[in-house]
């Protein structure tokens, strides 16, 4: 899957660690030696300091979030303070939240409505002159399922909703008979490398002309700020997702070829990419941030969520009864994961008339996924993608006030609740990787 900045491989540490493992559970990894990674000033990475960069933010946004402060507070899947101190009651509630919720989002994965995407896995890319690139290991392929295993109310409500919307959210792709599946491939350490995807996504679908941006590129009082935030977020789970393939695939087999694996230590992994010593070390915050726009993106589709339960749309009453538990839990109604949905609305109201600018990166945003040649990092990426596509369009909708759910398609709301589940498990993996 894409799991890099462009500029990452100038970027690890001169001393590699030492690690001794074994690879049972992952609660049985044993660390022997794990010294200080060397820092690593990295494109996006915020000031490690501890010091406050003293600025004047805006008075409307200063009660709750002071631009560029660097936190004391730490989090529990991380040992990088936090950079904005309002989002610490909401990250305190989904880590509290997520040992009763997580298994519910395993439930729901065997649900057709929300495993179930057809997806062009044959589009060109648009973005980046490519060489045809072969991935080394049969794990990047992925196959459509069998015509009669999709239900019909499924693939007549993706034709029928299907619509081109000229300066809307996203694209999603041309329904087909071509259907593929979450649960038959799901989410995989593939050996792929997309650094040169997520070097085009940080680089250019990013924003980093204002001067506020170039000295903080995901805290700046700022709506693009946030959507750089979001997107470093994005960015973080899929991490946290190879790291989480690596430890399975050793414990499966217990070791990795390096001819066909690039990377071949989860550890060290986990800290070049999410440690707070590596390339990013605001990434598992950005992540937290992700979350909550999808949290609060959830909470406003509950409604129609319910009613689609109750049309028999979801499936059958053992089915909406798993969707009920996640929607009727107590973090969706906690207004403390409204942090991040709030911070956004509030920069965006400021300035409604460029928010054209979000629809059109996001729209990119979706498009690159195109450029991704492993399949199925691509088909987890186009999930993904959407599901943060439609929180922003349900935060902003066109002129910051919120979108109409009314409007949002069956696959989209599918996209939706499906990567706040993989969240979920990006965040539950930092957990572990803290505790080793």
């Amino acid at each position: 899957e894409p799991t890099r900045c462009s500029s990452s491989s100038l970027l690890h540490p001169k001393n590699k660690p030492t690690i001794t493992m074994k690879f049972l559970p992952l609660s049985a990894i044993a660390v022997v030696a794990l010294p200080s990674l060397t820092p690593a000033n990295a494109f996006f990475a915020p000031p490690t300091s501890s010091a406050f960069i003293t600025t004047q933010p805006s008075s409307s946004h200063q009660s709750t979030h002071d631009a560029f402060r660097v936190s004391s507070s730490l989090l529990k899947a991380s040992t990088t303070p936090l950079h904005d101190e309002s989002l610490s009651p909401g990250i305190t509630a989904i880590d509290t939240s997520l040992p009763s919720l997580s298994p519910l989002f395993s439930s729901l994965r065997s649900l057709p409505f929300f495993r179930l995407y057809s997806c062009d896995m044959l589009a060109s890319c648009e973005y980046i002159p490519q060489e045809l690139f072969e991935c080394y290991t049969e794990s990047c392929e992925i196959y459509p399922i069998d015509d009669d295993e999709v239900p019909m109310d499924i693939k007549s409500n993706d034709f029928n909703e299907h619509e081109f919307e000229l300066d809307g959210w996203a694209r999603w792709d041309m329904p087909s008979d071509d259907y593929y599946d979450t649960l038959q491939f799901p989410e995989d350490y593939t050996g792929y490398d997309g650094s040169e995807v997520w070097g085009f996504i940080h680089n250019r679908i990013g924003f980093h002309e204002e001067e506020a941006l170039v000295r903080d590129e995901y805290d700046a009082d700022s709506w693009k700020a946030d959507f750089n935030k979001a997107v470093s977020g994005l960015h973080a789970m899929v991490s946290a997702q190879v790291v989480r393939g690596m430890i399975e695939k050793l414990q499966d087999t217990g070791e990795l070829d390096p001819e066909s694996y690039q990377w071949t230590d989860p550890v060290e992994e986990y800290e070049r990419r999410l440690g707070a010593n590596g390339e990013t070390p605001e990434a598992v915050e950005n992540m937290y941030f992700t979350m909550m726009l999808l949290l609060s993106g959830v909470r406003a589709a509950r409604d129609r969520l319910l009613q689609d339960c109750d049309s028999g749309s979801i499936g059958d009453a053992e089915a909406c009864e798993t969707l009920r538990s996640i929607l009727t839990h107590p973090l969706m109604d906690d207004p403390n994961i409204d942090a991040a949905s709030r911070r956004l609305k509030d920069h965006a109201l400021r300035d409604t008339n460029n928010l054209w600018e979000a629809r059109m990166r996001t729209r990119d945003l979706m498009r690159i996924m195109n450029c991704v040649q492993c399949n199925k990092c691509r088909f987890h990426g186009k999930i993904s993608t959407l599901g943060l596509s439609t929180a922003l369009q349900l935060t902003l909708g066109r002129q910051g006030m919120g979108g109409d759910v009314a409007k949002i398609h069956r696959v989209e709301l599918a996209a939706l609740v499906t990567t706040m589940g993989k969240f979920a498990s990006g965040i539950e993996l930092c957990y572990e990787m803290q505790a080793l």
